[in-house]
């Protein structure tokens, strides 16, 4: 399976098809958010590529050329960094361009980064003798590190389907110079609220921090209600402000003694070994709020205490 290349400075790793399908059951589940999910026609491009024979490929290579191909910023780049290029990253616009065919798509909408890709779109309709679609390009939201687009990938995203908390405390961790763009990209503000918030950042005496308070407000009440958003602050005050332990938390038993670096990835609060050593490296892992600083930390069977990982991911152990 072949990853989008698009703002990519190397060769992304491919997937298998059965890590394809998880991630379109995530993409799925972060669109019912939004939309009906009962009236949508969900399809897969696997019906109709996988249907595709090598001379069907080759045909489908024929309408673009390699020039064109290297107008891509990011293919541009890499061509005159001399970091490598897979023939198969070319493929991606094409495979795209041809759902657009199959689909007989009328609009298709994408992120400014996907702008070439849709114009594939356009000029392989064309060839098969389809009106061209009309593209819709929305600009690139960076993530909570202020860099980086927002991207799963990169662990800086504020996901569709993260609690409230997660949703209020990831906002909260947004750089000053983020929080206007955020009201307009991710809350959905009207034009009176982005005046107003332009007007209170360009006031020194305002305090940045509950502007933010705010916007986090406005994002969780978007897509959890107004009542879980005030949920979420007072959970925020009182974990991440006060430093308490949440009232409630997953609870976990443990049958033998057990390391705490084998607990915390076991239990998904850190997303691989390496994480949590880095994390307990950084003094960003707590046990019954004491900083744990050796890595062969073992907890014991029957002792009851807090594990917190980072400012807001708790588990019990029993």
């Amino acid at each position: 399976m072949i990853g989008d290349p698009s703002q990519r400075n190397k060769t992304r790793p491919q997937l298998t098809l059965e890590e394809t399908k998880a991630n379109a059951e995530s993409y799925i589940e972060q669109a019912g958010q939004v939309l009906n999910i009962d009236s949508l026609k969900i399809v897969y491009n696997s019906t109709w590529l996988d249907a595709m024979h090598f001379s069907d490929v080759i045909r489908l290579s024929s309408h673009y050329t390699v020039a064109r191909m290297l107008e891509r910023d990011d293919f541009t780049k890499r061509y005159k960094a001399e970091i490598p290029i897979s023939i198969h990253e070319f493929m991606y616009p094409l495979a795209q361009a041809m759902d657009s065919v199959e689909l007989k798509a009328d609009v298709e909408l994408g992120g400014t980064d996907q702008k070439f890709n849709l114009l594939v779109g356009r000029d392989l309709q064309r060839e098969y003798k389809q009106d061209p679609q009309v593209i819709i390009t929305l600009p690139l939201l960076e993530g909570t590190d202020g860099v980086e687009k927002m991207s799963k990938s990169y662990g800086n995203d504020i996901g569709l389907t993260d609690s409230p908390e997660d949703m209020y405390g990831k906002s909260m961790s947004i750089s000053d110079e983020m929080i206007e763009k955020y009201f307009i990209l991710a809350a959905d503000a009207d034009t009176k609220t982005v005046s107003k918030v332009k007007k209170q950042l360009s006031d020194s005496s305002q305090n940045p921090r509950d502007i933010k308070r705010e916007l986090a407000r406005a994002i969780v009440q978007l897509y959890h209600g107004k009542n879980a958003a005030k949920e979420a602050e007072q959970y925020f005050d009182r974990v991440i402000v006060n430093k308490d332990a949440p009232d409630e938390m997953d609870q976990v038993e443990l049958s033998i003694d057990t390391q705490l670096i084998e607990v915390v990835t076991n239990e998904g609060l850190t997303s691989s070994k390496g994480e949590a050593r880095r994390l307990i490296k950084q003094g960003a892992i707590r046990v019954d709020n004491e900083k744990i600083t050796d890595e062969s930390h073992i907890l014991l069977k029957g002792k009851e205490v807090v594990i917190k990982v980072g400012k807001r991911r708790f588990i019990k152990i029993k």
